[in-house]
């Protein structure tokens, strides 16, 4: 069994530990804690690859990190990891195993599933992934009426959408010449309107992504795409201009699709760990298969680190170590990421997915119900233009917010003092995190600035910030494919320790389907084909109100 020993998290002793440490680490100050010790910063930082985390900005002394260590090894955490990447099915509710990570195996060393290799099936898709990705973009691939494809749009949702799109957003400098990228995931009409308002249906590719090729959301929009190209370029053209990323081989035939040009995933691969796999077939096309190729480099090289580097130098690790610090020892419900890079837009958003579809539960691996805070909420944007939003909460709300900052080096685009502003401005902003400003020190900012005394009586509190609020700094050299990569592998296995210390399944999502199957019930009564009696009194007035002022 996938457990904690058959005992709830917060039973064991180093959780216990851990209360009892919590209580006397409220009142400390990071200030001090770095006036104590000039080398802080070097020892909670680690330098991995071209990638730097310094962690020094948090509520923690040498034994707060000693017993989260501790928490992690009574978690039995190194045998969880050798679990997952050795293919057993850790993932309980639905008895699959989880190799995203295989999907990068750069060592190509046999990973079984049932006593079966999967490396040569991943090898055969990769396979076919390069060798029509690289068509697409040298025109060899055409459409109906021989043009070449430039505009590539994804259909997709949750992580056939959330993860390709942050990627292909994130990797636009190197975006193939003439190619644009489109996505498609809402079921709201005007995402497909908008995107296909913008397209040459002679020069258009779209990509259909669904495991089963039935997901509502997906073909719904697909099917409306396909009208859309069949009026203008007839039934024959759906073959050249429709792929699909899917393992429904039938469904797919019958929609249109060559099934020659569906590139297969699997059941070990859960949605928000899918842009490895053929759901990444648009980010090949974009960016060319060489640095698709290097993505999953990355990845990979941050899977060896984490398999194999010592808990208290394994980044993934100690990031998911202090989120449960502050999730579950100081109430903490929030934590912010923000990428001060503009290609980093959708990372946030990829990031709640990844982060609230794996841990958001509330029953535990030994089928009790948890009695402790499970996934924090998970927000952010690009900074600077963030500083400007919620950054207000973050520095003076009732409650700290721990953050991620993440920071390239290199700007893609060096424009000016451009680059150096942003880069001043996010190490401004974790050290204003921490550092705060007293009221003794507002009063004199103000006294300076030539205000009155009774100006200042009523203004310094107003003025002032508590401080005293952590935050971590990642550092790259540049946004590129590989880091990208390490980037996205350090979340994901960030994830998977929070979920090993909670005691939880990371990799099932039962809570996506209720909302689901409630709206295949409410559909036919909103199109007047079903009585809307069955409902609570709200929801039956709300769907006879909106009946009413459609017809």
């Amino acid at each position: 069994m996938f457990g904690l020993n058959k005992k709830e998290a917060d039973k064991s002793r180093a959780w216990k530990r851990l209360e009892k440490h919590a209580k006397k680490m409220r009142n400390v100050e990071m200030l001090e804690m770095f006036d104590k010790d000039p080398d802080r910063a070097k020892k909670y930082s680690i330098n991995f690859d071209n990638m730097t985390v310094d962690f020094s900005k948090n509520r923690i002394n040498d034994k707060t990190f000693a017993y989260l260590l501790g928490l992690a090894k009574e978690a039995k955490l190194k045998q969880k990891i050798e679990q997952m990447f050795s293919g057993e099915k850790i993932n309980i509710t639905e008895n699959r195993a989880v190799l995203h990570i295989a999907l990068r195996n750069k060592s190509n060393k046999p990973i079984y599933v049932d006593g079966k290799d999967v490396m040569p099936e991943i090898n055969r898709v990769l396979g076919k992934i390069k060798e029509f990705s690289e068509a697409v973009r040298l025109g060899k691939f055409k459409g109906q009426t021989g043009k070449k494809l430039t505009n590539i749009v994804n259909i997709g949702i949750g992580g056939s959408d959330l993860g390709p799109k942050m990627a292909t957003e994130a990797l636009k400098k190197y975006w193939g010449k003439g190619i644009n990228c489109y996505f498609i995931s809402n079921i709201d009409g005007t995402a497909c309107a908008e995107v296909l308002n913008k397209l040459d249906p002679e020069t258009t590719l779209f990509i259909a992504c669904s495991k089963t090729f039935t997901t509502i959301e997906t073909l719904t929009n697909a099917r409306t795409c396909r009208k859309w190209l069949v009026d203008a370029l007839g039934e024959p053209a759906v073959a050249k201009h429709f792929v699909a990323v899917s393992t429904n081989a039938d469904e797919v035939a019958k929609f249109g699709i060559d099934t020659a040009n569906m590139f297969e995933f699997w059941n070990f691969v859960g949605g928000r760990y899918s842009m490895w796999s053929a759901i990444g077939l648009i980010i090949a096309i974009a960016v060319g298969y060489d640095n698709f190729e290097k993505m999953l480099d990355g990845a990979y090289a941050m899977d060896e680190h984490f398999r194999t580097s010592e808990p208290a130098k394994n980044i993934p690790v100690v990031l998911a170590l202090l989120s449960v610090w502050y999730n579950n020892f100081f109430g903490v419900r929030n934590h912010a990421v923000v990428p001060y890079d503009q290609y980093l837009t959708y990372l946030p958003a990829y990031l709640q997915q990844l982060v609230m579809e794996s841990n958001g539960k509330f029953v535990d691996l030994n089928n009790k119900v948890v009695k402790y805070q499970t996934s924090p909420v998970i927000f952010g944007g690009a900074g600077t233009d963030v500083q400007h939003s919620f950054f207000q909460m973050i520095h003076q709300g009732t409650s700290f917010v721990p953050c991620d900052f993440i920071i390239p080096a290199i700007s893609h685009n060096e424009i000016g003092e451009h680059h150096e502003i942003l880069l001043a401005n996010v190490l401004a902003q974790s050290e204003a995190l921490m550092k705060g400003k007293t009221v003794k020190e507002a009063a004199e900012e103000l006294k300076a600035a030539g205000k009155t005394k009774d100006e200042i009586n009523f203004l310094k509190k107003y003025k002032s910030f508590k401080g005293n609020r952590p935050s971590n700094t990642i550092i790259v050299k540049k946004i590129d494919a590989y880091t990208l990569g390490m980037l996205v592998a350090m979340y994901e296995h960030k994830t998977f320790v929070e979920g090993v210390i909670w005691n939880i399944d990371s990799f099932d999502q039962m809570g996506v389907e209720l909302g689901k199957q409630m709206a295949l019930k409410i559909l036919p009564e909103l199109q007047g084909s079903k009585d809307s009696s069955g409902h609570d009194s709200s929801t039956k007035a709300l769907i006879d109100l909106i009946r009413k002022l459609r017809k």
